[in-house]
């Protein structure tokens, strides 16, 4: 059987420095507790000067030093050793030959770090040496900046107290969770440390997604999904355990899906999390959205839409009754729009109750209901009962059959103010939809207020904005005047955006307005089409693209974003 480095260090330190067994455990035993590798256990003991160290590795260990700047890295072997690995024991994988894989590391003596390898790759550890600047810089360069960094690095400077879990699961005992006492600080920690980077990186969604060999961290940053860290493999379970409990859920339930919510105090701010769990073939996948309420209280405003547009929806929602629609895709903002409106309105004065599936933001002063089909609590039952109980305000989360938008409409002509969403491209295709669903025509017209349709823009970043040239012709086929001397900028890449060039995003609107000649072409079944063409030219409305385009003229967004948002438009 082929000796271990393990083993040769050992044998070349007795034979070749005559050091005694007992001296040489004795450093190993030091290097493991003080957690230092094993040459500043030697050194530190006085076995062995710097420079006889250095001749040890090099003359007799035959361990070469490569210069990692010049050297090409395989791309495969990152699903071999994992960047957790990498990063903990500043290890950089060079080429893997059959059953054996070359290293480089800053520490050849670390032989902790090459049973680890060994334990999980399954296959000989060949060592060269590099200087611990160049392994950093290739471990960046491989696997990424240090954003995705290993979870066991930055938990250390986790302190618990900073975090605390309001609303948590009561009912469970110390033994009810399957996690050893000596594991239980750690598994807080890394749980802690996944929520403390998705609020630093302005996340609003935590993917933890079990793979064959690890949890693999996503946070959604500005609508795209990045990879943060990965986690242990073994401390799969432990975690999701964790966040079960911390979430008010059933922990011995593995093989359904179960939705739940915690609330958390990070340092003096409180955040809602919303939390998804789903069975997947490799174990249960975590979706926590980030419910920041914080951000509700600054207004219409400050969600980027422009000043008309904020006027238009103040005054409509001032009205005493009529119904209010929010249109778009999934994950445009409509409900941020809604909550934020309600929040405006929350008034002593003013009953505001709401039928939503799920409730996402739990605000003081409103009465929430969370549907539940299961039980026959659907939107449509649920708005029935709402309305016996004397509402101002009326919120249904979406408007999805004829019996809730029926119900909803004539909620809205009885005097009560009523808000939905509908999920339609512009907003006069919720007229469309709304009578394709068997609302009579009279109803619609009588009853809608405005119509708003909006989508999310990323807004280009302000550290690494710069002025760029873009030809005229492509603007030549617009209809939108592009002014003579406009300056058109984009974000090159920095560290504050993780090299997007965006960051942050605002609203994009088109918003109709239903006057008395809109009325009047719903009811004589005039299409979509020629009622958004009225708006347009009668009403001056302004469409999504204009709307993305004098965003764009303004400095805030990029073409390439406008084009991508309004690509349909």
């Amino acid at each position: 059987m082929a000796e271990t480095l393990k083993e040769r260090i050992v044998n070349t330190l007795i034979e070749v420095r005559s050091i005694p067994r007992a001296e040489i455990e004795a450093a190993i035993a030091v290097s493991k507790e003080k957690k230092i590798g094993l040459d500043k256990a030697l050194l530190e003991k006085g076995l062995i000067s710097e420079k006889d160290l250095l001749v040890l590795l090099v003359k007799e260990l035959h361990i070469p030093f490569i210069n990692l700047s010049k050297y090409k890295i395989d791309p495969q072997l990152k699903e071999i050793i994992p960047e957790r690995i990498a990063r903990q024991y500043q290890i950089v994988p060079l080429s893997k030959l059959q059953t054996t894989i070359t290293v480089a590391l800053a520490d050849p003596l670390n032989i902790f770090a090459i049973d680890d390898l060994k334990s999980i790759t399954g296959a000989d550890i060949d060592v060269v040496m590099g200087t611990e600047t160049d392994i950093l810089k290739a471990i960046d360069s491989y696997y990424g900046t240090k954003s995705t960094t290993s979870v066991q690095d930055v938990s250390k400077d986790i302190d618990i107290k900073d975090f605390e879990v309001i609303s948590e699961q009561v009912g469970f005992t110390q033994e009810d969770i399957h996690i050893d006492e000596g594991e239980q600080a750690p598994i807080i920690r890394m749980v802690n440390l996944v929520i403390k980077e998705a609020l630093k990186q302005r996340a609003s969604d935590i993917h933890i997604e079990p793979q064959g060999d690890r949890l693999r961290v996503r946070y959604r940053i500005d609508g795209a999904l990045i990879d943060a860290m990965t986690i242990p493999k073994e401390n799969r379970n432990a975690i999701i355990i964790r966040i079960k409990i911390m979430s008010r859920l059933d922990i011995t339930t593995t093989r359904a899906p179960q939705d739940g919510r915690f609330k958390m105090k990070v340092g003096l701010q409180e955040v809602d999390f919303r939390v998804s769990l789903l069975p997947t073939t490799f174990g249960q996948k975590v979706v926590m959205r980030v419910l920041d309420r914080k951000s509700l209280s600054i207004g219409l405003d400050g969600l980027g839409f422009s000043k008309e547009a904020v006027e238009i929806l103040k005054e409509a929602s001032q009205k005493p009754f009529g119904m209010i629609l929010v249109t778009g895709p999934t994950g445009s903002g409509k409900s941020t729009t809604l909550y934020t409106i309600l929040n405006s309105l929350n008034t002593v004065d003013r009953n505001i109750v709401t039928v939503e599936d799920p409730v996402e933001y739990l605000i003081e002063g409103m009465t929430q209901i969370q549907a539940h089909h299961e039980i026959g609590l659907t939107f449509a039952s649920g708005l029935r009962s709402i309305l016996r109980q004397s509402p101002d305000i009326v919120m249904v989360g979406e408007i999805r059959d004829n019996e809730t938008a029926d119900i909803a409409i004539k909620a809205s002509l009885t005097g009560q103010l009523v808000f939905s969403t509908l999920h339609t491209n512009d907003a006069a295709g919720a007229l469309t939809r709304l009578v394709d669903m068997g609302v009579e025509p009279f109803l619609v017209a009588s009853s809608l207020v405005l119509i708003l349709a909006q989508r999310l823009c990323r807004k280009i970043c302000q550290h690494c904005k710069e002025e760029i040239e873009i030809p005229e012709a492509a603007f030549k086929n617009f209809k939108f005047k592009i002014p003579a001397k406009a300056k058109f900028y984009h974000g090159k890449g920095c560290k504050m955006c993780r090299q997007t060039g965006y960051s942050g995003r605002m609203g994009i609107t088109e918003i109709l307005e239903i006057d008395d000649n809109v009325r009047d072409m719903i009811i004589r079944g005039i299409s979509s089409d020629e009622i958004k063409k009225y708006a347009i030219e009668q009403k001056h409305m302004i469409t999504l693209w204009e709307d993305a385009m004098k965003k764009f003229i303004a400095g805030l967004t990029t073409y390439e974003e406008v084009m991508r948002i309004t690509s349909s438009e």
